[in-house]
């Protein structure tokens, strides 16, 4: 080990408890990189957490912002509703609230082939291989992107709002969202709390499809319960325009995928992908005039979006028509839907995505489904 390593390991030991810092000296054997790597993400999280605040203590007695009290016992409302009619955990998770004085938790970084969609993955302890990497500070997150470009890749670097620790801490609510409004609280709280309920390791598209799932569920039912009319009409004006949206990129995948599959020169590639995106952009422009000029996509779809774009957002949405599909199979019964779904995590990956496939028509499952019977050893596929 470095010199360098050694100091920011030693540093590091003074400020965290001895089962953290036993905890860091294990990661030291990944290599210096990592040790930086661990370091910021494990100080950022304990960050957080020394700025959390009980949401009960906060709604009795708001200090500084009047308005903070009503906020936070809306939260509180929402909470209560994600245990008691959506089945997620009843635990301290989202029961306490930090303000870290910025516009997003972490920034997330996300990396492909120049031309390919096959999205890089980092390995990490606890939650297994994603395909991204976050950091609490954006000029980190900046750097690393920067390094991936100089290796080929083309980079995304996205600000995100909130994360979920799986139950291992008590995540805090955040202003990073609270700013937000009452919609946004509740559709991420619902979400986050999905990935306590079903986690696999090393399948970051199966675990955020799923969130994403529940989430839409849980969306439906708290308006339908509790959001006045304007909550109901915004909300179902924002899940159309999301819809119509990752319509679009999924569409855009599926040429991109065809694009690079078809072999030749690498010059004449580029050409084409430059073609496609400048095509997607247009098609979005469109979209966004069909929508009155919404700009909520604007930071996303600019002259700089690329693969690493389109690999991110499909995490979040490729495998949701499927498991909207297992949803519906249940009756919206969510204790049942995520029985099937701890099944489906029981299996290999291809083995869940060959059964993920089976729950859509033939021209929705597309190249899934057409992989699936020339996929040897899917023990269980056809049983879950």
């Amino acid at each position: 080990m470095t010199p360098r390593c050694f100091k920011i390991l030693g540093g590091f030991i003074e400020a965290m408890s001895v089962r953290n810092s036993l905890l860091l000296l294990a990661m030291a054997l990944a290599g210096c990189g990592n040790i930086a790597y661990y370091a910021q993400a494990v100080g950022g999280h304990f960050e957080l957490m020394r700025a959390a605040q009980p949401i009960g203590e906060l709604v009795d007695r708001p200090i500084g912002d009047p308005q903070l009290g009503k906020q936070l016992a809306e939260v509180a409302a929402i909470r209560d509703f994600a245990s008691r009619e959506l089945a997620l955990p009843d635990n301290d998770s989202y029961r306490s609230y930090a303000d870290i004085g910025r516009p997003y938790v972490v920034w997330n970084v996300f990396a492909a082939p120049e031309l390919s969609l096959e999205a890089r993955q980092w390995c990490v302890l606890l939650v297994g291989c994603v395909n991204y990497r976050g950091y609490y500070d954006q000029k980190d997150a900046e750097r690393l992107a920067a390094e991936l470009r100089e290796e080929g890749y083309d980079t995304f670097v996205g600000g995100v709002a909130a994360y979920s620790t799986l139950g291992y801490f008590d995540d805090p609510v955040l202003n990073t969202f609270m700013r937000r409004g009452t919609l946004e609280v509740a559709r991420i709280v619902f979400h986050e709390l999905a990935h306590q309920v079903v986690y696999v390791r090393d399948d970051t598209a199966f675990n955020e499809s799923f969130a994403t799932v529940v989430e839409n569920e849980g969306m439906r039912r708290w308006t339908a319960a509790q959001a006045t009319p304007a909550q109901g009409a915004a909300f179902a004006a924002q899940r159309l325009r999301r819809a119509e949206f990752a319509r679009l990129l999924q569409d855009y995948r599926e040429r991109a995928r065809t694009l690079y599959a078809s072999g030749g020169a690498a010059e004449g590639q580029r050409r084409a992908k430059a073609e496609l995106f400048a095509a997607l952009r247009r098609d979005y422009a469109a979209m966004k005039a069909g929508w009155g000029g919404h700009a909520g996509y604007d930071r996303i779809i600019g002259a700089e979006f690329n693969n690493a774009g389109l690999v991110a957002f499909g995490l979040y949405s490729e495998l949701v028509p499927a498991f909207a599909a297992l949803l519906e199979a249940e009756q919206h019964d969510l204790p049942r839907f995520y029985r099937r779904v701890r099944a489906l995590a029981e299996l290999t990956k291809d083995a869940r995505r060959c059964a993920l496939a089976r729950l859509l028509p033939a021209a929705a499952a597309g190249a899934a489904a057409r992989d699936c019977p020339s996929i040897p050893g899917q023990p269980g596929a056809d049983r879950w």
